[in-house]
């Protein structure tokens, strides 16, 4: 049952690689605005409980539900499409396109959902400027630092509004003041936009920006009251 007022939740999710078990029937959910942060030693199958919870990989089995959509009954079209629509991501080195100007990473995503030029960048503009790097639209990746170019990534996963935002260890390229700069802008824009942030971290400092945390340890998930 999908816990009430859930934005985002699986239930009895297990994932095997082979005969090595990344998730053993974890559950999770997370709510409009609220940011969850995800713990547990490299290993434990947190970046594989995203991958589910985003859709880019189906587990063995469990059931991931997403407003009124059934993650795990939608083809690859489908979810592709709401990945591109609905769904945020930040990863650990941004993933920038190094090719592409600042400006043009961030209008990115809005172009390939059909927005023209000339507002797709309107609005890649105005979230440089919400993340502090107006000044990079016309630099290239290359020609920024780690922490202007991880702003640059997050101005990019807010740019279509998304309602969940999945960030992968955001800051564990950063040091601690950029990455401190970094959560902050990111937590604080997600909700004014009221999307959730799914986020995935081994550092107690960055769980510290989350609204709730929980473990995964041998493929299950435990909040830190210690429920299962």
């Amino acid at each position: 049952m999908t816990p009430e007022g859930s934005l985002l939740a699986a239930e009895g999710l297990r994932k095997a690689y082979g005969p090595t078990p990344a998730l053993d029937g974890a559950d999770f959910s997370i709510h409009p605005g609220e940011v969850v942060a995800v713990m547990g030693p490299s290993g434990s199958g947190k970046s594989t409980l995203l991958h589910c919870l985003a859709g880019i990989i189906r587990p063995d089995s469990g059931t991931v539900r997403y407003g009124t959509h059934a993650l795990t009954e939608l083809t690859d079209a489908q979810r592709s499409a709401l990945r591109r629509t609905d769904f945020g991501f930040v990863f650990q080195f941004g993933q920038l396109v190094p090719e592409l100007t600042c400006l043009e990473n961030v209008a990115l995503p809005l172009r390939l959902n059909g927005t023209k030029r000339k507002d797709a960048e309107r609005e890649a503009r105005d979230w440089l400027a919400q993340l502090e790097v107006d000044g990079v639209d016309g630099q290239r990746p290359g020609e920024i630092s780690g922490g202007q170019g991880q702003r640059v990534a997050v101005a990019r996963a807010l740019a279509t509004r998304p309602r969940v935002i999945f960030a992968d260890e955001p800051t564990g390229a950063l040091d601690s003041l950029n990455g401190e700069r970094v959560l902050t802008l990111l937590t604080n824009a997600a909700r004014d936009t009221n999307a959730a942030v799914v986020l995935v971290t081994h550092e107690a400092r960055v769980a510290a920006y989350s609204d709730r945390e929980i473990v995964v340890r041998d493929g299950r998930v435990k909040d830190m009251a210690g429920r299962i």
